[in-house]
């Protein structure tokens, strides 16, 4: 898709950040340097390690910040975020850099062009991707072929960070996840109405170790699986 584009809904940006002081600077100004008519909306989930003190800074730039005291998970922030937003469409940004926020204009095509109602950054698409770790792999594989079984879909990476939707998808969702259970409740609520319109786009994927400050680990996945059953039969 082409850069120039014309973009005539407000996209509003929703970031969870908790303890993320190394990559939050740079992280918002890859987004503000898209050029889209951005909201940014971070939602700070109790973090202590200092980057509290840079979002204060990042305030006056231009960014909306969302201060939680205490930290329950990236779902929670998520929900708080989603209310806050103003955007005729919603995306989902870690505060990391594992994901491109100049690829928002691919995501956003498909809902340009009235094809989609969300789109899915998959990152199994063929665009360039950091060599990762294998389990990961495998488990993001397993919970997405668990969630296409369950509700008859064809999803590739229901794991993925970059969710885009219009705004009227999650106006009257009920959410309960407050951690990394977002992912898969998120998603089955979107596919056991069947009502939306799901469309995935190829995204690059710059995955970080443990070591540079991943969080989700194998007791997510768990939790992934509970949650995806638990939607599907209740």
């Amino acid at each position: 898709m082409n850069d120039d584009v014309q973009m005539t809904d407000l996209l509003s940006v929703v970031m969870p950040c908790y303890n993320e002081r190394d990559t939050i600077r740079e992280i918002v100004a890859r987004v503000q340097a898209v050029s889209m008519n951005i909201e940014l909306i971070i939602v700070d989930d109790g973090s202590t390690d200092g980057t509290r003190d840079i979002l204060a800074e990042i305030e006056q730039n231009g960014a909306r910040v969302i201060y939680r005291e205490k930290n329950e998970g990236k779902g929670a922030a998520l929900c708080d975020g989603f209310a806050a937003a103003n955007g005729d469409v919603i995306v989902v940004q870690d505060a990391d850099l594992e994901y491109d926020p100049a690829e928002y204009i691919d995501l956003y095509d498909p809902i340009r062009r009235g094809a989609a109602d969300v789109v899915y950054g998959t990152r199994f698409g063929g665009k360039p991707q950091r060599v990762h770790m294998f389990w990961h792999k495998v488990g993001n594989w397993m919970l997405t072929t668990l969630a296409n079984l369950l509700f008859n879909c064809t999803l590739t990476d229901m794991e993925t960070c970059y969710k885009m939707f219009r705004r009227e998808v999650v106006k009257d969702m009920k959410i309960r996840a407050k951690g990394f259970d977002f992912e898969p409740e998120f998603t089955a609520k979107l596919l056991k109405p069947a009502k939306w319109r799901i469309y995935e786009v190829p995204i690059s994927y710059y995955g970080r170790t443990y070591a540079e400050g991943k969080k989700i680990t194998w007791r997510d996945g768990f939790i992934a699986v509970w949650t995806l059953l638990r939607e599907r039969f209740s």
